[in-house]
């Protein structure tokens, strides 16, 4: 993970972070990435394992180790030690502690102790300060009402005393659909100031329903991994609900999804553009 970022974050492109929760995800983004000559990374968070099977992260890696272009596998969002060690010891190159509601002294504290667990086994730990917003239909269990942004200083003593490799910072983005709330507008501003605070890559949660042209404004700004989740799996589902809805005795999984899989390759292929990542896997 070090290495996928470090050559975005130096060559102003992100990385996009993809959530799964089946093989069919796993398959729209690989194929995405390989027609796009992306580099890509697959994310699962901690109620997709819930719903999955550690067991499923082996598919994962095997995936991931045929794939054409460069990828990695990344814990998102993990609440604990615990969510972050269970990544660790399956195999993932990256583990996210998300300890930002806690106050700062145990933020501190407990990314400090994944920092340890995690590089000592030569896996990437990305870390978030300030808190991204969440909306009603995301089920991530993170997030909050009230958006509370990163202060640059702020962002510049946690790097410091974590040692952390990525971090996320809260800039006006959130979790799921914006349709229940006001759009918010990205701080490009205060991206900008924390980009000259630390010189680490910076990461954007929730990546969906944002504005293009503010997107591609955060990779000029030291982000360098781009999360992604509900725009792609809402392109899949929408045509899995239209394809029981024009074929309501169909039962075979073949029959149902693989048009579903395509919307959602489709979805990732674009934010491939978005994010300034087609064709940068040349560049590994």
């Amino acid at each position: 993970m070090v290495d996928l970022l470090n050559v975005a974050y130096k060559n102003h492109f992100a990385v996009g972070s993809y959530n799964v929760a089946n093989s069919e995800f796993v398959e729209a983004i690989i194929a995405a990435a390989e027609a796009k000559n992306s580099p890509a990374i697959i994310q699962i968070h901690p109620n997709e394992i819930g719903l999955v099977g550690e067991n499923f992260v082996a598919y994962v890696r095997q995936a991931v180790a045929l794939a054409k272009v460069p990828m990695a596998i990344h814990v998102d969002h993990g609440a604990t030690l615990q969510d972050c060690m269970i990544g660790i010891h399956n195999g993932y190159n990256s583990a996210m502690i998300d300890a930002s509601a806690l106050p700062w002294d145990e933020n501190v504290a407990v990314t400090k102790k994944v920092v340890e667990a995690a590089h000592g086994a030569g896996v990437a730990v990305e870390a978030e300060l300030g808190t991204i917003g969440s909306n009603e239909l995301s089920t991530e269990g993170t997030g909050v009402n009230k958006i509370l942004y990163t202060k640059p200083e702020d962002a510049k003593k946690f790097v410091e005393l974590t040692g952390v490799d990525s971090l996320a910072v809260a800039i006006g983005t959130r979790h799921g659909h914006y349709s229940h709330v006001d759009k918010p507008e990205l701080r490009i501003d205060l991206l900008e100031q924390i980009h000259e605070a630390v010189d680490i890559p910076l990461v954007l949660h929730g990546g969906s329903d944002n504005k293009d042209e503010e997107i591609r404004k955060t990779y000029q700004h030291g982000v360098a991994k781009i999360n992604l989740s509900t725009d792609m799996k809402t392109a899949f589902f929408k045509q899995l609900r239209q394809n029981l809805i024009d074929n309501p005795d169909a039962y075979e999984p073949d029959q149902m999804m693989p048009s579903a899989r395509a919307a959602a390759q489709v979805v990732v292929e674009g934010k491939m553009d978005l994010f300034n990542s087609t064709d940068k896997a040349e560049l590994y």
